[in-house]
């Protein structure tokens, strides 16, 4: 059975960085939760004290804020989307940026649950999530802190930093660096662990990765 809803939010103002604020929580028994990130600039990955996933969305944008979940086969995809109106300010921010979302969001999941995040140019950040994270996205900055579960990354380029303690590491950068602890790498560096040990992977091009297992 599929479940779909569709939450519309108007927002808080905020006068003094003319931000929407949006907060919705969601119970829910998927284990699997698929996040698309689509629409925003930044995304924050939060451990939640509850058994609720709780998301708060921030934007500029003046219009209605949409997010969309999707239930199905104990699977949740939540998806951003922001209206736009292409006023001279935002055609004029097309020639000095590429971060024009002026959107970002925070969401805190209970820990245990697997999590894959889909992305283009956008900034993610693990606060040291208790569950296992794959993340696919196209360039970005990606902190995951203390990293408690499995990971596995992939991203043609950015720059990727974790703390990675009792894991098997497997990391491929093509043409960008690789500093685990204090030494370099050329395109590859791999740390054998026991089949008990979680695994922690990174795949990229040209990202650089800086890494510390002490």
């Amino acid at each position: 059975m599929k479940k779909t809803l569709i939450i519309l939010f108007l927002g808080i103002y905020t006068a003094i960085f003319s931000q929407k604020k949006a907060v919705q929580k969601i119970e829910t028994n998927a284990k699997e939760i698929n996040i698309f990130t689509n629409g925003l600039d930044d995304f924050i990955i939060e451990n939640s004290t509850t058994n609720f996933i709780e998301i708060t969305l921030f934007a500029e944008n003046p219009n209605m804020q949409h997010i969309f979940f999707d239930t199905k086969n104990k699977v949740i995809d939540i998806e951003f989307k922001l209206n736009k109106i292409q006023n001279n300010e935002t055609i004029f921010r097309k020639f000095i940026t590429e971060r024009l979302e002026r959107a970002h969001a925070v969401i805190k999941i209970p820990e245990g649950k697997n999590i894959t995040v889909f992305g283009e140019n956008i900034n993610i950040e693990s606060k040291s999530y208790q569950g296992n994270l794959t993340v696919f996205i196209e360039k970005g900055i990606l902190k995951l802190n203390d990293v408690q579960a499995s990971v596995d990354v992939k991203l043609y380029a950015g720059n990727v930093y974790a703390n990675v303690k009792k894991s098997e590491i497997k990391v491929t950068s093509n043409i960008g660096k690789i500093k685990v602890d204090d030494v370099f790498y050329e395109k590859k560096y791999q740390k054998i662990g026991s089949k008990k040990e979680k695994n922690f992977t990174i795949n990229s091009i040209k990202a650089n990765i800086f890494l510390t297992t002490q």
